[in-house]
């Protein structure tokens, strides 16, 4: 959970950079008393709350959410955080919106585990646009066209809703027909439906025109779904701005406040469920964007409307079905050929440095149902007693500095990243006559979890210019910590019990002077560093992260910083009196070669169970096509499914912006490094 400090910075952050943007509001923010005093010294957790209170009111001020009944937005300005400002701006479009709010619905399923899954709205007399990421969750492609997915119980489909409001039981439903086009990445997140045309008194609201000129204002609105969003740190100012009340239908004003080349950013208030609402211009009542993604107090993104034109007009003379297929992985100018899958089975070699051999089955869709053999699996096994005959005592880690933040550069500094949603679950412990929660080994760091016993995460810092080769040590306890709060044998050793699965991979801290690099190769044989895998988890790409972000490092100096982790779950099973990882996550920050620039990016890697009737946990021969597939995925999304932050690599992530859901939708397995994308 972030402290108050911690919300109090990034409440503070996010109001200023809405002022900035809108002077009108900054004047009506001041006026009232609403802006909490900028302090600069530290402030107390009371101190905190006290300024937090005036933050939250600024923020709903400055950005409320309003409800809507019977297709009408409540426009009713009366409480503390009203803006008068605001009330003038929608009393003036009250027309404009009065066309855009029926024509948005709530995207329900039928015969499917969810209820609904997002927003629609119309763009034609009988097309509604919603995001490629909303329809995944029940529709796919099938040969040249588009159909629902198989479900549990058949096949699923879907409505919409153009009602779905706070205190209203009506409904206003019509059918989703069929999907007409699921964009393929790395296209826009763009999917249309055809729905169905309804005689009697049920009829379809007027579309929402595209605009075909996009350009930064300070009067935009989204209209759509927020649910109520489990990945957001600051739950209480949530539940203030939504009043507790999800799902419904709901108006947010805003800014858009860049343009770029095919999205848009902007500052409205939206929640998961908000993926896919229009993004609707306040004073011409045209939609500037489609929403598909954003982060709460940071910034939100959507498609440009000219760019959903386009393609609206490719659906509709057939054009968008032709040229959509799967795309081919690009390979930028100068990239070395690392592993290339044969198109008719055969294998590949990679030396990272050892040899991985890689024997892939072809796959129309080129991605889902490779399987990974690796020969190098069962010398990647550790007997349980490899284990250190001797013992170290705590002074001896004294010298240790552990994971450095400015390792590469004081203007890149990249701290080490925090626990937030279960912050109290970190291991602290006593070192020194200090209190620590940070287990500092050479060139890389450890945060424990007390409940677990296992690392929370791991992060090093690699200089790939002074990396030496170390033999392997045995595994050794840390003497800092108590044993019990560590894992040495419990679910370790042959088949099928566990491997011990590096967390800071073994090579990556032994660099520097030899004594040096001995240390820190040794120093990675602490079970702190360990998490059980399955005996042939470690897929060659997953192995060879860290070595192929050193080639994209910059050139001269060849440093990368590299966060490892597992995801804990309460749904994780239990074997051997030990809560199991089912998924692994991983963050590389660097500077970029070529742009010189900050640049991070996140991946997970899954040992995802296999059931038999007794719900028995299932090891050894592993058949799930995900087992051994790792995939690049937006660090946001790392932040919410970990409860960790990474702090400022989530913006400098080429992904930054990607999707949004209620969620989350299967990313792009990677099956050859060249699809890795380092720069937006």
């Amino acid at each position: 959970m972030a402290t108050p400090q911690d919300q109090l910075a990034r409440l503070r952050r996010y109001n200023l950079s809405v002022r900035e943007n809108d002077p009108r509001l900054a004047e009506e923010v001041r006026d009232r008393g609403f802006e909490a005093a900028m302090v600069t010294e530290a402030v107390s957790p009371q101190a905190a709350e006290e300024m937090l209170g005036l933050e939250s009111i600024a923020m709903r001020t400055q950005r409320p959410v309003l409800a809507i009944r019977d297709n009408v937005a409540r426009l009713e300005f009366i409480d503390e955080a009203d803006s008068k400002i605001w009330g003038e701006r929608l009393t003036k479009a009250r027309s404009l919106l009065d066309v855009a709010i029926p024509a948005v619905g709530r995207i329900d399923l039928v015969g499917a585990q969810l209820d609904w899954v997002g927003t629609g709205w119309l763009v034609a007399e009988n097309i509604i646009v919603t995001n490629r990421h909303v329809a995944r969750e029940f529709a796919e492609r099938k040969g040249d066209g588009f159909d629902f997915k198989m479900g549990l119980r058949g096949q699923m489909g879907g409505d919409i809703d153009f009602l779905q409001e706070i205190d209203n039981p009506k409904k206003l439903v019509f059918k989703l027909v069929r999907p007409l086009h699921i964009e393929e990445p790395p296209g826009p997140d763009v999917t249309f439906f055809e729905i169905e045309m309804v005689s009697g008194d049920a009829r379809l609201a007027t579309r929402v025109d595209l605009a075909a000129t996009i350009a930064a204002t300070q009067e935009v609105a989204t209209i759509g779904y927020p649910a109520y969003d489990s990945r957001i740190p600051e739950p209480d100012l949530m539940e203030r701005i939504y009043g507790k009340v999800y799902n419904k239908k709901r108006l947010a004003p805003g800014s858009v406040t860049r343009v770029e080349e095919a999205l848009l950013w902007h500052n409205c208030t939206t929640l998961g469920g908000n993926s896919g609402s229009v993004v609707v211009d306040l004073n011409s009542g045209q939609a500037l964007g489609l929403h598909f993604s954003g982060s709460f107090l940071v910034t939100n993104y959507a498609v440009r409307a000219d760019v959903v034109k386009k393609l609206l007009d490719d659906v509709r003379d057939g054009g968008a079905i032709r040229r959509s297929r799967p795309p081919r992985p690009v390979v930028e100018a100068g990239q070395p050929s690392i592993v290339s899958p044969a198109r008719r089975g055969g294998g590949a070699s990679l030396t990272i440095p050892l040899t991985v051999n890689i024997s892939l089955g072809f796959d129309p869709a080129g991605l889902a149902a490779a399987q990974y053999r690796m020969s190098a699996a069962r010398a990647s096994t550790e007997p349980a007693e490899l284990t250190a005959e001797t013992e170290a005592v705590a002074s001896d880690y004294r010298d240790r500095r552990g994971y450095n933040p400015t390792f590469l550069g004081e203007q890149f500094a990249v701290d080490l990243p925090s626990v937030a949603r279960n912050a109290d679950d970190v291991l602290d412990f006593e070192f020194d006559n200090a209190s620590e929660t940070e287990l500092r080994y050479e060139h890389f760091s450890v945060v424990m979890s007390r409940s677990r016993r296992l690392c929370f995460l791991s992060a090093c810092n690699i200089d790939g210019n002074q990396s030496r080769k170390s033999a392997r040590a045995a595994w050794k306890w840390d003497p800092r910590i108590p044993k019990t709060q560590q894992i040495m044998r419990e679910c370790y050793g042959h088949p099928p019990r566990f491997s011990r699965g590096h967390m800071t991979r073994r090579e990556d801290p032994g660099w520097g002077s030899p004594t040096t690099a001995k240390r820190g190769n040794d120093d990675s044989m602490h079970v702190t560093n360990t998490t059980p895998q399955m005996q042939a988890f470690n897929a060659p790409i997953w192995l060879a992260l860290e070595d192929y972000a050193l080639q994209h490092a910059r050139e001269d100096e060849m440093k990368i910083s590299v966060f490892t982790g597992p995801y804990f779950t309460d749904n994780d099973p239990e074997m051997y009196g030990v809560w199991i990882p089912v998924a692994f996550w991983k963050v590389i920050a660097f500077i970029h070669d070529r742009t010189g620039k900050l640049c991070a990016t996140g991946y997970e890697m899954n040992q995802e169970k296999a059931l038999q009737p007794e719900e028995e946990f299932v090891f050894g021969a592993f058949t799930s096509p995900q087992l051994g597939i790792a995939t690049q995925v937006p660090i946001r999304s790392l932040e919410a499914r970990s409860g960790i932050s990474f702090g400022k690599l989530a913006a400098v992530d080429p992904l930054a912006g990607e999707e949004e859901s209620l969620t989350g939708v299967a990313p792009t397995p990677l099956l050859v490094l060249e699809q890795i994308r380092f720069v937006r």
